[in-house]
């Protein structure tokens, strides 16, 4: 039972420490909504959240909570995450908008917009190495960024031409079916199926978006007169964009073996675990 308690608490412990930099986001969402439109000192809310975004990110690689190799993913996802949000926040697409001004932004994207899928890739990034991750039967990198990309080019082209988010989510359980995830607890090797995992964590995800939303960080269309959860369909948007983290994460943070056997670059990792 002791030892239950103690792989329980290790467990929660490094998630919360995976998630910090969400987790923080999150509160300061929640903290700075009753600044609504108004400016401050010459910024506004959006401004102040990238502000608190770049001391975050500064401050985790200057206390060595993440390392330099993980803040180049998360930079590439931000870049790559900021060019889909200005595609799917133009007016004749407004899949979602920022009801709120702010300075520093990229036509209707505010800049600190980037950080929340960085979150997500800082989150892949530092779970990796906290939990010791490593995979079984891996899909080929090929085969995952080819999922990966198509993917992400469908998050934009299903609005000129066919929608293909269900030969997408076949595609991926397929190819990692049989792909395991092994991670240490307590001295004990734990192993699971991959698909549960990514569906778990795209939940978690859609919880977070349904706070985001109630702070107005963004808004979707229906949502702009009165707050109301956000849809389940979202769900499978978040996973296909887990996908998309993950892929990058994998790919430049570790190796893959030819039997599909995946582990971190040891020498990229000279990070202590905390």
């Amino acid at each position: 039972m002791i030892s239950l308690f103690k792989s329980c608490f290790e467990f929660s412990f490094k998630a919360a420490s995976a998630a910090l930099f969400g987790i923080l986001l999150l509160i300061a969402f929640a903290f700075t909504a009753s600044m609504g439109s108004q400016e401050f000192y010459g910024f506004f809310r959006y401004d102040y959240l990238l502000f608190y975004a770049l001391i975050i990110q500064v401050c985790l690689v200057y206390l060595k909570l993440e390392s330099w190799a993980e803040a180049k993913v998360i930079a590439l996802f931000h870049i790559m995450a900021m060019v889909m949000e200005i595609f799917l926040t133009h007016p004749q697409i407004a899949s979602w908008q920022y009801p709120q001004p702010a300075i520093f932004k990229i036509l209707t994207v505010p800049l600190f917009a980037g950080f929340m899928y960085s979150a997500v890739g800082s989150f892949f990034a530092r779970s990796l190495r906290l939990y010791q991750v490593s995979f079984e039967k891996l899909p080929s990198f090929f085969n995952m960024i080819c999922l990966a990309v198509l993917s992400y080019i469908n998050f934009m082209s299903k609005f000129f031409v066919a929608d293909i988010r269900l030969l997408l989510f076949t595609w991926s359980i397929i190819i990692f079916w049989k792909t395991k995830i092994h991670f240490q607890l307590q001295q004990h090797q734990i192993k699971l199926p991959m698909l549960p995992v990514l569906a778990i964590l795209a939940f978690i995800i859609w919880i977070a978006e349904n706070i985001s939303t109630f702070y107005k960080i963004w808004l979707y269309p229906s949502q702009v007169d009165a707050w109301h959860m956000v849809g389940w369909g979202k769900l499978g948007s978040w996973y296909l964009l887990l996908l998309l983290s993950l892929v990058l994460v994998l790919k430049i943070l570790g190796k893959r073996s030819t039997a599909g056997d995946w582990t971190l670059k040891n020498d990229e990792f000279e990070v202590v675990n905390k």
